[in-house]
C-alpha cells in the first residue's frame, strides 16, 4: 500500500518513501503544526534510516528551521530531549514493521500528534511553500539516550533493581545499550547481552512468535535470569519476560504500571485486558480506539493523574509522579516505564510471576495473520459485523457463541463465555490482527491459536465470493 498515516506515524515502503514524499509531508507539518524552538531528529537501525533522516534535516533547513539531529536514539528518548528544548521532532522509524518498510513518527513540542494534527498535516501536502529563508543551524546531540536513562535512575534509585539477573534481548532495537545501561545504574546484579544482530530484525512485542518465546525460555534457563527484557525497533514498545520463562502481555504491564504511579484515571484502547476495570483501584477507566493519538486525546480529556497504555505495552504518562524520586510527565508512548516498574515490585512480590498472578485473572494473547491487503481484511470484518448468523458460524468451530458487540475499532466479540475475541485490520500494514482474551493464559493461547485458524478460513471464503 502507499505510504500513509496509521496507528502511529506516517509509513509505507522504502521503495515509496521517496526524497519527494518525505520532504512534502515534513514541509507540511512544519507549515501546519507548531515546532517551537526548532526541530529535533532520530532515528531506528533500519539501513534505510540514516538517508531518509537526512531529507527530514535538509527539508527542515531549507525551510529556515533549526535542526538537532540525536542520531540513532530511541523513540522516547528523541521526544523527551524535544520537550524540554520546546522543539518539534521527527522520528525516523518503521517501528516493528519488516525492513522494507519505514516511517515517520512527528512530534510537537508538547508531545506526540493527534489525529487532528495528521489530518492539518495531510491538508497542507498541496499548499505552496513559503519564500525560503537563510538556511538555518544544523546541531549534532546525542545526549538524548542518555538522559532518557537518568530520567529513571532519578525516579526509581539506584537500587531498585539490586540482586536481579535480567537478559537483554538486543536484537537490532535502537534502544539496546541504553536499556542495558538503565539496567546497570539501578543495580541489577547481572546483564546479560542476548541475541544482537547487526541486521534489522522486526520484533512485534504484541505478537511475539512461538519460536521467539521458545528462545526467550532457554536464554533464561540456561543463564539463570530472574527476568528478560527487551522492546521493538524503536524503543517505545516493551518486552519483558519472567524468570520462568513467560512474555508478560503488554497491556498486563500496563495496569501494574499504572498502579505503581497511584495514577487515578487510565486511558487504554479497546483492545487492551479488562483486568484494568476488574481490578478496582481506578476511579475511571476510559476506552479508545487502538493508537497511541486516540490515547493522548483521551488523556487529554481527563486531566489528573492520568496514565495511558496499549496493548502492547507502551506506557504514557500524564502527570508528575513520584516513585523514590520525582517522575515528570512523557505523554508519549514509552518503553522504560512499564519495564522498569514492574521489575522494581518483583522483588517484594516474590518474583515477576507472583507479582502477574495478583493482577485480576483475565488474561490476553495476540497475533495477526500477514500479507493480508486492506480490501478483503476489511470485507471480512463488516461482513462479520453486519451479519449475526456469518458471526455465530465463525464462532461456532470455536465453541463460543457471540454475546455483546463493540464496533469501536475493528469488531470486538464479547462472548456468552465470557471471552472475547477482537478481529482489527491494521492500520499501517497488510495485516489482520486477533486479540483474545480469557480466563488462564494457557485458554487464551489455544482460544488465539484456533481464532487465527478461523480468520484464515473465513478470508478464504471471503476471497472466493
Amino acid at each position: 500500500m502507499p505510504p500513509r498515516f496509521g496507528t502511529s506515524g506516517l509509513r509505507g515502503l522504502v521503495t515509496e518513501l521517496t526524497p519527494d514524499l518525505v520532504a512534502a509531508h515534513v514541509g507540511a507539518f512544519l507549515r501546519a503544526c507548531p515546532h517551537g524552538t526548532g526541530l529535533y531528529i532520530g532515528r531506528d537501525l533500519r539501513s534505510s534510516s540514516p538517508a531518509l533522516a537526512g531529507v527530514v534535516a535538509e527539508t527542515a533547513l531549507r525551510a529556515g528551521v533549526p535542526v538537532t539531529d540525536c542520531g540513532a536514539v530511541p523513540t522516547p528518548a528523541l521526544a523527551l530531549a524535544a520537550m524540554r528544548a520546546g522543539a518539534g521532532a521527527v522520528m525516523v522509524t518503521g517501528s516493528h514493521i519488516p525492513a522494507d518498510r519505514n516511517g515517520l513518527k512527528f512530534y510537537l513540542p508538547t508531545g506526540e500528534i493527534t489525529k487532528a494534527d495528521e489530518a492539518a498535516i495531510l491538508a497542507a501536502l498541496d499548499d505552496p511553500p513559503p519564500p525560503a529563508p537563510e538556511p538555518a543551524p544544523l546541531i549534532r546531540d546525542t545526549t538524548a539516550g542518555a538522559a532518557w536513562v537518568r530520567r529513571y535512575v532519578t525516579a526509581f534509585g539506584a537500587e531498585a533493581l539490586a540482586g536481579l539477573r535480567i537478559g537483554v534481548w538486543s536484537h537490532s532495537a535502537v534502544s539496546r545499550d541504553l536499556l542495558t545501561a538503565a539496567l546497570r545504574a539501578l543495580g541489577a546484579a547481572a546483564v546479560v547481552d542476548l541475541g544482537r544482530s547487526e541486521e534489522f530484525i522486526p520484533v512485534d512485542t504484541e505478537a511475539v512468535p512461538d519460536r521467539a518465546r521458545r528462545q526467550i525460555a532457554d536464554w533464561i534457563a540456561q543463564y539463570h535470569l530472574d527476568a528478560l527484557v527487551s522492546t521493538d525497533g524503536d524503543g517505545d514498545r516493551p518486552l519483558l519476560a519472567d524468570g520462568e520463562g513467560r512474555v508478560i502481555p503488554g497491556d498486563l504491564l500496563g495496569q501494574i504500571t499504572a498502579a505503581a504511579v497511584d495514577a487515578e484515571v487510565v486511558v487504554t484502547p479497546v483492545s487492551s485486558n479488562s483486568g484494568v476495570e476488574a481490578g478496582g483501584r481506578f476511579r475511571q477507566v476510559i476506552r479508545t480506539r487502538i493508537g497511541s493519538p486516540f490515547v493522548i486525546a483521551g488523556m487529554e480529556e481527563a486531566p489528573g493523574r492520568t496514565v495511558g497504555y496499549e496493548a502492547n505495552g507502551g506506557f504514557l504518562l500524564g502527570f508528575k509522579a513520584r516513585l523514590a524520586g520525582p517522575l515528570p510527565p512523557l505523554p508519549t508512548r514509552d518503553s522504560l516505564l512499564p519495564i522498569l516498574a514492574p521489575l522494581s515490585l518483583a522483588r517484594a512480590a516474590g518474583g515477576l510471576a507472583a507479582l502477574v498472578a495478583g493482577e485480576p485473572a483475565r488474561f490476553t494473547a495476540a497475533d495477526r495473520l500477514e500479507e493480508v491487503p486492506s480490501d478483503p481484511a476489511r470485507a471480512l470484518v463488516a461482513d462479520l459485523a453486519a451479519r449475526p448468523e456469518r458471526l455465530a458460524a465463525f464462532l461456532a468451530p470455536l465453541g463460543e457463541d457471540p454475546g455483546y458487540t463493540d464496533l469501536t475499532d475493528g469488531l470486538r466479540v464479547s462472548c456468552a463465555s465470557g471471552r472475547i475475541l477482537h478481529v482489527r485490520p491494521s492500520g499501517n500494514a497488510p495485516e489482520l490482527r486477533l486479540y483474545v482474551e480469557a480466563e488462564t493464559p494457557d485458554m487464551a493461547g489455544d482460544l488465539l491459536t484456533r481464532g487465527l485458524a478461523a480468520l484464515g478460513q473465513a478470508l478464504a471464503e471471503i476471497r472466493q465470493a
